[in-house]
């Protein structure tokens, strides 16, 4: 059940109650894409970092263990020790990653695996199938990430296709589950708001935006959201697929979204970048050097109460795995710690405000 429990202009604070658990909005969902977050943190890590649902990908966990041996194991959750929710991604993004390594018919997808070469197929029964053995609180609809750019041909066709794929992987999921479908259109505003429609009359429990931040400027991925975000039901939690940065999860935090994922905190927390309640930070840089200070003096993670941005430097410079380890707790702690001040924002209604002071200090 979802329920918003307060809003500030189109900003929504909710509540998403699964059998996992009950997920609070906004959220930023951290990717361990093969069952684990890169850069050696643990589930007990997540929990640390304030983490409420972790996200893994279907098409990855098809490949190794194969997602018989995760079934056997007891299911994704207690495979890698985490106890809230799990949301999985349904293998479309990889419709659009692997390029050259996949064909799409009407049936579904045939890939080349990346790791050997075998040949997979993959349509929406086979995701869905894959994904209720893989044991996850919320599954996507299988779907078709278009590439972007793309002509206004071929995305009437994609999306076409993708809602045929949206009502059999309804009709193939297991009910324990909670579906969300993916609306789909590229930067086409006509197409996305009538994929919103036709959507929006199958009923879900919830829908994402996909095929954004795929190489679009971001003031193109807001105007989409914009235009598209009024013709999803409200009531319904809405998820923005693969963004982003803190930025741009305020500028969709004030257009309606209320769900995230990305990749970015963990992969530049490994290359020694920083978020800091003032900026990033490379800890490369050599002003770090004899730096005693702290990542951030205003975050309250184990990383900023322990350690130097000295010694994180030298064990970037050292080439130390624990500086990754260090910097992508920090990371995913800093995201998960502006969605509790965003979701306090909204609740006493200055969301506004505090948007600015963040995108403010920020930029100094």
């Amino acid at each position: 059940m979802y329920t918003i429990k307060a809003l500030d202009g189109n900003a929504k604070r909710a509540s998403l109650i699964t059998p996992h658990g009950t997920i609070e909005t906004p959220v930023f969902m951290n990717v361990a894409t093969a069952a684990a977050i890169k850069g050696a943190l643990s589930a007990a890590d997540l929990k640390a970092a304030g983490c409420q649902v972790a996200l893994c990908n279907t098409y990855h966990l098809h490949l190794r263990p194969g997602e018989a041996i995760v079934q056997q194991m007891g299911g994704l959750r207690k495979f890698m020790a985490w106890d809230g929710p799990m949301l999985t991604d349904s293998g479309g993004f990889q419709v659009f990653s692997l390029g050259a390594l996949r064909k799409i018919k009407e049936e579904g997808v045939y890939f080349s695996s990346h790791i050997d070469g075998r040949k997979i197929f993959m349509g929406p029964e086979e995701s869905m199938d894959i994904q209720a053995a893989l044991g996850a609180t919320i599954v996507m609809a299988f779907d078709e990430c278009a590439p972007f750019p793309a002509t206004r041909e071929y995305m009437n066709d994609s999306v076409a296709r993708t809602t045929r794929w949206l009502h059999r992987s309804k009709k193939h999921a297991d009910p324990a589950q909670l579906l969300f479908g993916i609306n789909q259109g590229g930067v086409y505003k006509d197409i996305r708001i009538e994929h919103a429609k036709v959507i929006s009359d199958i009923s879900l429990d919830g829908y994402a935006l996909g095929g954004l931040a795929v190489g679009e400027p971001a003031a193109v991925m807001y105007e989409i959201l914009e235009t598209t975000i009024p013709f999803l039901p409200q009531n319904k939690p809405t998820y923005l697929m693969g963004v982003g940065t803190p930025e741009n999860l305020l500028e969709a935090i004030e257009r309606g979204v209320d769900f995230f994922d990305c990749v970015l905190p963990a992969r530049n927390g490994r290359h020694g970048h920083v978020y800091t309640s003032r900026g990033r930070l490379n800890l490369f840089n050599a002003c770090h050097e004899r730096d005693e200070s702290p990542i951030d003096t205003n975050c309250a993670c184990e990383v900023c109460r322990t350690y130097t941005r000295a010694y994180l430097r030298h064990l970037f410079k050292a080439k130390e795995m624990l500086a990754m380890r260090l910097a992508v707790m920090h990371n995913l702690f800093f995201y998960n710690n502006l969605m509790r001040e965003v979701r306090a924002a909204i609740e006493e209604g200055r969301f506004g405000e505090f948007k600015r002071g963040c995108l403010d200090m920020w930029t100094v």
